[in-house]
């Protein structure tokens, strides 16, 4: 964004309205504009219908107030707030066939759901956890606010605060507690927002796209097409979406890996991580950590916010960081070694005892070089 855009914040509110609208018109293309500033314009966001599901109790003050009561009641509110502001920092491997060289091991830094204006503590708390991580591109998933109606200055700032421990590039996209009005403000700050837009990164002369919908759960403004448009055949591709609910539509449109969050991992979870609820209309298995679909690879973070309550049960606040990797060769075990175990279950009892150990104990460490890789894979899928 050009420095002379940064001139809203000097004019008055009918000028910076003016402004806002120009920079806007610019932004986005015409329906996209009018279907994200129409739904806007239709007021706080309602409790029952529109969205993909039917109830939104994040937009409840009611539902709010009666399960801090009941929290404060069974003294677990202070535990649970203390929980909210334990951000926990989660390590991701993806294997991607189609991984171009040049990005073996290229980490990317995931950010989601962090609804600065919850509480007062949390944007130090963030902007504390992450500064001294290591990776070569951060992203934001969306949900900046965690109001949906009012003012838009205390999200921004809490924003800013995080944008200033961040190294560059940043990219993002929008969360359904977002507006669009935001748009020119996280711009402002050097954060790329991905508008069902792509982005090309290179490294080594080699290149990997990075493509972000707005959002798909209540606005329902994502354009997985407009997206792809700018992205070749073939290449090794990324999306960023808020919501994990178009996951289908994302694997048939040849994306290699989906990052996403919105579902908080369920926020408050019963003994032993049984999420209550996840709020998105998608199957269990794809609302939380990591998941494949249709060879897409996929991650929803849990988060690093909270919503409806500030507070965190047996589902801790998390930024993750993402690993990229080709994928490795296995050894495999020679066919000749097969043969061997086999002929000594053959053998009678008390035959051939030394050459049977001797073997059991080679073939044992064969089987450990094969299960190894095994070993990592469900290391990384918990």
């Amino acid at each position: 964004m050009r420095s002379a855009d940064v001139k809203i914040l000097k004019l008055d509110a009918q000028h910076a309205d003016e402004w806002l609208m120009a920079y806007l018109r610019r932004r986005l293309p015409p329906q996209h504009l009018r279907q994200r500033l129409g739904i806007e314009a239709e007021g706080e966001q309602p409790v029952i219908g529109h969205g993909r599901t039917l109830f939104h109790l994040e937009n409840s003050e009611t539902f709010s107030r009666l399960l801090r009561w009941a929290l404060k009641a069974t003294l677990l509110y202070d535990v649970g707030r203390r929980n909210a502001l334990r951000i926990r920092v989660v390590h991701n491997e993806i294997e991607l066939p189609r991984l171009p060289p040049a990005f073996d091991g290229y980490t990317i830094l995931q950010i989601s759901d962090p609804h600065f204006d919850a509480n007062e503590a949390f944007p130090a708390a963030l902007a504390e956890r992450v500064r001294d991580l290591e990776y070569d591109l951060c992203v934001l998933t969306g949900d900046f606010r965690y109001r949906t109606a009012g003012p838009l200055e205390p999200a921004l700032a809490g924003l800013a605060r995080l944008r200033a421990q961040l190294r560059a590039p940043v990219y993002a996209v929008l969360g359904n507690h977002d507006s669009a009005r935001m748009i020119p403000a996280i711009e402002a700050m050097g954060i790329q927002l991905l508008l069902n837009e792509s982005a090309e990164l290179r490294r080594n002369g080699q290149r990997l796209y990075l493509a972000g919908v707005d959002d798909p759960h209540y606005f329902r403004a994502d354009n997985l097409e407009a997206a792809c448009q700018d992205i070749p055949a073939g290449a090794c591709a990324l999306l960023l979406a808020h919501s994990p609910e178009i996951y289908r539509q994302a694997s048939h449109a040849g994306f290699d890996a989906m990052l996403c969050g919105h579902t908080h991992g369920g926020q408050i979870r019963l003994p032993g991580g049984i999420a209550l609820v996840f709020n998105a209309n998608a199957p269990r298995r794809v609302c939380s950590g990591r998941w494949r679909h249709n060879g897409m690879q996929g991650y929803t973070s849990a988060g690093a916010g909270s919503s409806v309550l500030d507070v965190r049960f047996n589902c801790p606040p998390e930024v993750v960081l993402h690993r990229l990797v080709r994928p490795r060769h296995r050894e495999k075990r020679p066919a000749l070694v097969g043969l061997l175990a086999y002929a000594q279950l053959k053998q009678k009892p008390g035959q051939g005892q030394p050459q049977a150990k001797e073997q059991q104990h080679g073939d044992a460490g064969l089987r450990h070089i094969e299960r190894q890789p095994v070993e990592q894979h469900q290391g990384w899928q918990q």
